[in-house]
């Protein structure tokens, strides 16, 4: 994960590269971080079953990974992917920029240069900004969290299933079948 120095403004962060990159606004420094091809393979895989299914429902949106979202510490965080239910959408619309909302469910993947306590100090960030429901998932080990809280937590194998318990009512996936 690679950071610049100084005081970054939004202007800044909504012009950085298209470069395949995730970029992030942590601290006032753009944050970024690579990933490789299983890592967005993955993404590809959930997004598509996620909003499938949301779409089906008209339970809300579900957003990619460059989507940003403001949080209450100021940060613009970039889950790789994201679900806000209708209801919480401004006039139930899409805003044009960055989000001014929690997103009800994130999911991050992680990539092998991943650093845990950077990863920790996100989900933290993300759960006290209202996050309900964040699934992390490790392709390398094959396995997933699902956090309601950083206690309340449940492990997954390759051979469970992510449930979108009830903030994504009714869907259901096996982890195996978006890991490949």
């Amino acid at each position: 994960m690679a950071t610049t120095r100084g005081a970054t403004t939004d202007a800044d962060l909504m012009h950085v590269p298209r470069d395949g990159r995730k970029y992030e606004l942590v601290n006032g420094d753009i944050v970024v971080s690579p990933a490789g091809m299983r890592h967005g393979r993955v993404i590809v895989k959930l997004t598509a079953r996620l909003d499938a299914h949301v779409e089906a429902k008209h339970l809300g949106m579900v957003f990619d990974s460059s989507t940003g979202f403001r949080l209450p510490r100021g940060n613009v965080r970039s889950p790789d992917v994201s679900f806000v239910t209708t209801a919480r959408l401004p006039k139930g619309e899409i805003p044009q920029g960055f989000g001014e909302l929690a997103p009800d469910l994130v999911v991050e993947v992680l990539s092998p240069g991943d650093d845990e306590p950077a990863l920790f100090e996100k989900l933290g960030e993300y759960l006290g900004a209202g996050v309900r429901l964040i699934w992390v998932i490790d392709p390398t080990r094959r396995s997933a969290t699902a956090y309601r809280s950083l206690v309340q937590t449940r492990h997954l194998a390759a051979d469970d299933f992510l449930d979108g318990e009830d903030i994504v009512p009714g869907f259901r996936c096996s982890l195996s079948e978006v890991l490949g």
